[in-house]
């Protein structure tokens, strides 16, 4: 069985902090600009899982409406 994509973005997340923190991005960081950056990426995995969390939130207003 594959992982949960949940899983898959902590995990990249923690991916980035681990170059974020490594001596050696360090090092090349202080005269790298690139046009993306690792905040970009970590904002980027962020909003997908607001994407992941809002489609597994059960909707109650949805189930009330169709009970009734």
């Amino acid at each position: 069985m594959s992982q949960s994509l949940t899983s898959l973005i902590q995990e990249a997340q923690q991916t980035i902090l681990h170059i974020r923190n490594h001596p050696d991005y360090k090092r090349i960081a202080l005269n790298y600009s690139p046009d993306l950056t690792l905040g970009d990426a970590t904002t980027a995995l962020t909003y997908l899982q607001w994407e992941v969390e809002e489609r597994t939130t059960i909707d109650v207003a949805k189930l009330e409406a169709f009970s009734s």
